[in-house]
């Protein structure tokens, strides 16, 4: 019973940094509990109850800043290739150990935060938005993690930061992308039996971490500048993608 409470008590710490975390930036929720939970508890336990709770954040965030969503952005460019990634990702997610596909996964996202960190420091080397076929392959490969993992947000994140310059609608645009793939997320977990009464009462206890979440988050997305905003992004999937090899 005792370490039964210190779980719930560590799973309570990591979803209210990760729902602040999604709150001030529009994504990293589920990066930070993929990457810090499961050192405590399976991602069997931890998704299944996690995702339906971050999609009560995420459509929060969107009727709130409903106005903000670039629609055709999200639903002409992000939305199609990303959904048809998922299945890949729900049989990578089923077929392979959890600890390859976590270093699969933190592979790909150091090779992206290189190339941040690269164009960061040589300005000459930032390029313009990214040719079509190279966005469609990159969030197919987001999609697949997304399945996997309940997060493509690096990828989503990586294309969709030359279209998106303000914070505002880059949060909510990402926050409506996150709520549309997560709904088949579900399904899938539903589909799988990963839910239930214990997945319920597991999602139960989240909530008052979600609400601390919006508080601190909300605190944060409206005190920091757009290049201070950037910089969060980036050092915080640096430090999530190390933490995915441990």
């Amino acid at each position: 019973m005792c370490a039964l409470s210190m779980e719930l008590l560590l799973l309570a710490g990591v979803v209210a940094l990760g729902f602040t975390v999604e709150t001030a930036l529009g994504f990293g929720a589920t990066l930070v509990a993929v990457s810090l939970g499961s050192g405590f508890l399976p991602l069997e336990l931890i998704l299944p109850a996690f995702v339906p709770v971050n999609m009560a954040l995420s459509l929060l965030i969107v009727v709130r800043q409903r106005d903000q969503v670039e629609l055709r952005f999200l639903l002409g460019r992000l939305l199609p290739f990303m959904v048809l990634g998922l299945p890949l990702g729900f049989v990578a997610f089923s077929a392979l150990p959890e600890l390859v596909l976590r270093r699969i996964f933190g592979a790909f996202l150091l090779a992206l935060i290189g190339v941040d960190v690269w164009q960061l420091v040589r300005p000459a080397a930032r390029q313009g938005p990214l040719p079509r076929a190279a966005e469609a392959l990159l969030l197919l490969v987001g999609g697949a993690i997304h399945g996997a993992f309940g997060t493509g947000g690096p990828i989503a994140v990586y294309v969709s930061k030359q279209a998106l310059a303000e914070k505002g609608s880059f949060r909510a645009t990402l926050s409506a992308l996150w709520l549309l793939l997560n709904t088949l997320v579900v399904a899938g977990y539903a589909f799988r039996g990963l839910l239930g009464a214990d997945s319920a009462a597991r999602s139960l206890s989240m909530l008052p971490a979600l609400g601390l979440g919006l508080i601190l988050g909300e605190l944060i997305h409206r005190r920091v500048n757009t290049e201070l905003f950037r910089r969060l992004v980036l050092g915080m999937l640096f430090v999530v993608a190390l933490s995915l090899f441990r």
